[in-house]
């Protein structure tokens, strides 16, 4: 069935869903989405909603029913059915704990790691759309790079970087920001802290082109970099390229995240590699911004060829504070291709 705007049904997701539906014993799936998490929805159904909530429930003898609440999104899907009350009954609901217990009858099970995990290796046409998206993250950085300034309050730099995404194909954009010295701890959404000589600015990018997320992490310093600042980056680098030049098919989530904390133990820092200091040594890329698995020593998932993975080294140290460095990676056969062609450096605006 094709929809507005070129979009399709995802005809190699339905066969597998088809497929595990038989191996489960499932009589048919719901795939459930809602305004944060709309992913489960358009794994199947590439469509961008506007109402609350959506959902696409596929049997085991082929039909698809598209249930939409508001009536513009009727039009954006044809033969969709506007939805009234509860979702209609299925054997197995994928985003199920992010329903609200009013929206379910009888007793579903939980689809959604199976669902994710189909997800997880790309069809050659989402890798497309993640190239592309890599690519306006490319832009979108080269723009926050020239825009940024002393005197600019954080939540002026975002507005502006944001307005250049979107008026450039981004449908959205997750991005985080920081600004300042060793004070910095994480990333978090704007402030009105004025930008100052001497700050880091760190962000990460993330824009979403036809439904599918890349990411950018880089670090900008407002002046000439201090000692900690260099010293602090060149330890960044070296961890995100011993990921890099790690992940391939077989490795695994723990091996690659491994890699890049042995950086930081080298050079003393093991102590700002727990989960204090943090969250993530990298992840997946898809129709969500922050797919599973994530990249943590406790995770022995094993990478694929086809999956698309972000390895960043974001982290606290004394040196220099919080600080951001990591690319959008395709895995290949053989290894890994880096979809982001962002100079890989630490960035250093000059200040009059």
């Amino acid at each position: 069935m094709t929809l507005v705007n070129g979009s399709v049904i995802n005809e190699h997701r339905r066969r597998q869903l088809m497929d595990l539906m038989a191996e489960r014993q499932w009589d048919s799936i719901l795939l459930y989405g809602q305004g944060w998490r709309k992913d489960y929805f358009r794994s199947l159904v590439n469509v961008n909603y506007s109402g609350p909530y959506a959902a696409a429930h596929l049997s085991r003898s082929g039909e698809l029913i598209v249930w939409v609440t508001d009536p513009w999104d009727r039009d954006l899907i044809p033969g969709a059915r506007e939805l009234a009350g509860v979702f209609p009954a299925a054997a197995a609901i994928a985003g199920l704990e992010l329903m609200e217990t009013w929206m379910v009858t009888g007793s579903p099970v939980s689809a959604t790691a199976d669902v994710e995990e189909l997800r997880r290796v790309k069809t050659p046409d989402e890798i497309e759309y993640l190239k592309q998206a890599a690519a306006l993250a490319d832009r979108g950085y080269q723009y926050f790079a020239d825009t940024v300034a002393v005197g600019m309050r954080e939540y002026e730099l975002v507005a502006e970087v944001e307005g250049f995404l979107k008026s450039n194909g981004a449908e959205d954009n997750f991005m985080l920001i920081a600004s300042g010295g060793t004070e910095v701890v994480g990333m978090k959404p704007p402030t009105d802290r004025k930008l100052r000589c001497g700050d880091s600015v760190i962000t990460e990018l993330t824009p979403c082109v036809n439904g599918y997320y890349a990411q950018i992490c880089r670090s900008i310093v407002l002046g000439p970099p201090s000692t900690g600042q260099l010293k602090s980056f060149a330890i960044f680098h070296e961890a995100q390229q011993a990921a890099q030049d790690l992940i391939k098919p077989g490795i695994r989530a723990s091996d690659a995240a491994r890699a890049q904390n042995d950086v930081f133990r080298k050079y003393g820092y093991g102590d700002y590699t727990g989960s204090k200091y943090t969250r993530v040594r990298g992840h997946c890329l898809g129709l969500f911004p922050d797919e599973t698995p994530h990249i943590l020593e406790d995770i022995d998932y094993v990478l694929k060829e086809n999956m698309v993975v972000l390895a960043h080294p974001n982290t606290f140290l004394p040196l220099a504070g919080y600080m951001v460095f990591g690319d959008s990676m395709l895995i290949t056969a053989s290894g890994n291709e880096r979809l982001n062609t962002t100079e890989r450096k630490l960035f250093v605006k000059e200040v009059e």
